[in-house]
């Protein structure tokens, strides 16, 4: 406690006197002793579920609503449950026509790139249309943002591909290979629910940025060597995506110069020179930013134009110049995939390995996107209401023809370039997918698969941060380690691989970092009532008699109690053999307030730790104990064994030890 004049003044304004203070200051530990117990874990399950599905409780909607018609509860109820009905509040023309604007630019944009994304997923274009459609509708009800754009994403879409091939090669047996897209959909929409109801986003963390650097940038290189085929179009190449099987196939063409028609590298690199100009040129001038938006599009057209004139005069597909789409099946919305679902016990686990990695690996790049776009218009979002929204989307797109979908970056740079104001620009972008899809899509049979390549080509550098990967390096080693472990695991392994490797380095880190003996004496600050490490602050004053140690770890634990254990008691020998005589400290104070839990392993340490110093006339006082952790320590009887020696912070413990006040001059 902290004394000067204007303490006593306060004190004597409130007419308290110097014993009721120190009556007050005497019954501190037993607010601690005397805690409640913590809350179980059933009721911190159905917490969380209340919390994510009623974020934000008002009074109004519980107490002041409880007497009011049951209309008016129900919306209530209907605005919690739908946050897109508050952003409607005080809709007017000018908003619907921001959105209705932005819609429309989106779809421009989006719809050559969910057909690039598809192929990319080994899928026919049309199921990159239908996820276009039904899940940006979806989320657009349930989710607390306002800019995030939903759709095929070109990671998740390496991922799926490069997941199930090797259950079945989709080029063999299509039908099959959609079932397994679909079910892994499924599959991936349940694992977000969960994470979302139940607050496992923790398992999302598991994914360092250090791994998802590495990882997003060698998935762009496989995503870039993948499309080498489209844009050579050549005929045989590897279903793999490792860089030595895409190298081997891009030699073995070379070499047979009739297996690669070069009408398509013509067109798509000059397409891809001409879109990587427009953005260029948006970049350079934000005026000219809807020329970069309007490009992909207009790509698509001009070179289906350019494919049907080379093309016309051959009679069969198989010797076309430029390899085209054909017939892509519309004219409907989405039909339904319910009964394309399996479960056959054979691949039934295979399916929920891939399903729950692709959950973590979108849901980690939606809830990125989604903070920084919020971000920059000055509201937040509800992590956990996102992640349930994603699952939900995905669940139903999984039943409606869709593969897997999540934020994207690119569509939502657009969407927030474009000005819009709610999500009404991501309906608006489906209604007119889903318009295309029924009245446009013969006009797409010409569409050169080298444009669709080009399209995803020039999305690859947007996924390579070299500034961050430097970053990491300047300022953890053991980080790049983990980052440049995912991105040569990706490359020349796998993607599972690949993210394993980064997951083991970082958590080796972990272990390595929780086993350390993390302890530090500390000391009281000259002129102050806090205390800090005598290392770090080389003028704190040392208590005489009293050893004060600081645990910074979170968990004192099986890997690193014996550890702090062995620590505290050299310093209290190194003491003894520095002063010669039986022992220069009569206290040893244990700081515990960064400390959140402790097991079995670390109570067993802290009775021998007790024990040992009791040998040597050394008592034990612990200080600032959180809660989990006093509840066990009272459960374990550890208490009693040091005496009741329990204090609410360092300074009332030495006060305790010490015997008198240690007055602070000020």
């Amino acid at each position: 406690m902290r004394w000067s004049s204007t303490n006593s003044e306060v004190v004597a304004s409130n007419k308290t006197t110097l014993g009721e203070i120190l009556d007050i200051e005497k019954n501190m530990a037993k607010w601690v002793l005397n805690a409640p117990e913590p809350p179980s874990m059933l009721r911190q399950v159905v917490d969380n579920v209340k919390d994510t599905l009623l974020p934000h409780p008002n009074p109004k909607t519980f107490s002041y609503l409880r007497n009011q018609p049951f209309s008016k509860r129900a919306f209530a109820l209907l605005q919690d449950l739908f946050p897109i009905l508050p952003s409607l509040h005080n809709y007017n023309a000018q908003k619907f026509k921001c959105d209705f604007m932005a819609g429309l630019t989106l779809a421009i944009f989006a719809i050559p790139q969910c057909m690039g994304n598809a192929t990319l997923a080994r899928l026919s274009p049309e199921y990159g249309l239908y996820t276009g459609i039904v899940p940006p509708l979806i989320y657009a009800m349930l989710a607390s943002s306002r800019e995030i754009v939903i759709g095929p994403g070109s990671v998740d879409s390496l991922l799926l591909s490069s997941m199930i091939q090797t259950l079945k090669v989709p080029i063999h047996d299509s039908i099959t290979y959609n079932q397994l897209v679909f079910t892994v959909t499924f599959f991936a929409g349940i694992f977000q629910v969960a994470f979302g109801l139940f607050r496992f986003g923790f398992l999302v963390e598991y994914l360092s940025d250090p791994t998802i650097v590495g990882f997003l940038a060698a998935a762009a290189v496989s995503i870039g060597l993948q499309q080498l085929k489209g844009l050579f179009g050549i005929v045989n190449f590897t279903n793999k995506t490792g860089l030595f099987s895409v190298v081997k196939s891009l030699w073995t063409s070379f070499k047979n110069q009739s297996a690669w028609h070069p009408y398509n590298l013509i067109i798509g690199f000059s397409f891809l020179c001409f879109i990587l100009f427009t953005r260029f040129l948006g970049k350079r001038n934000k005026k000219l930013m809807w020329l970069s938006h309007v490009a992909p599009l207009l790509s698509v057209i001009v070179s289906s134009v350019v494919a049907y004139k080379i093309n016309f005069n051959e009679l069969q597909v198989k010797d076309y110049k430029v390899e085209v789409l054909g017939p892509i099946k519309g004219g409907s919305s989405n039909p339904s995939s319910l009964h394309q679902l399996t479960f056959d016990s054979q691949v039934v686990g295979h399916l929920i390995r891939i399903g729950l990695t692709i959950a973590i690996i979108s849901l980690t790049g939606s809830i990125a996107v989604g903070r920084s776009f919020a971000s920059l218009k000055g509201h937040s979002i509800d992590p956990n209401r996102e992640v349930v929204s994603l699952g939900i989307m995905n669940i139903v797109g999984s039943l409606t023809s869709c593969y897997i979908a999540s934020g994207s970056l690119s569509r939502t740079a657009v969407n927030y370039n474009a000005g819009s104001e709610t999500m009404v620009s991501n309906i608006v972008m489906a209604l007119t997918v889903l318009m295309s899809l029924k009245f446009l899509t013969g006009l797409l049979y010409f569409t050169p698969k080298a444009i669709l390549a080009a399209i995803i080509l020039s999305a690859v550098p947007g996924l390579i941060d070299l500034n961050k990967a430097r970053e990491i390096w300047n300022v953890d080693k053991m980080d790049f380690l983990a980052c440049t472990g995912a991105f040569l695991g990706v490359l020349f392994a796998s993607a599972e691989i690949g993210l394993a490797i980064g997951i083991t380095i970082s958590f080796a880190k972990i272990i390595i970092t929780s086993i350390q003996p993390a302890t530090a004496v500390i000391g009281r600050l000259p002129g102050t009532d806090a205390f800090g490490d005598v290392e770090q602050y080389p003028m704190a004053v040392n208590i005489p008699g009293v050893l004060i140690v600081s645990l910074k770890s979170s968990w004192l634990c099986f890997a690193n109690a014996n550890l702090v254990e062995e620590r505290i008691e050299r310093w209290v020998n190194n003491a003894k053999a520095k002063e010669g005589r039986e022992s220069t400290f009569t206290y040893v104070i244990i700081d515990a307030s960064s400390l959140t839990n402790i097991d079995t392993a670390g109570i067993a340490s802290l009775v021998e730790l007790n024990k040992n110093l009791i040998s040597r006339g050394v008592k034990l006082a612990i200080a600032n104990p959180r809660w989990h952790v006093i509840h066990k320590l009272r459960l374990a009887n550890f208490v009693s064994k040091i005496g009741g020696r329990i204090f609410l912070s360092v300074g009332e413990a030495v006060d305790a030890c010490v015997g008198t006040k240690i007055m602070v001059v000020v």
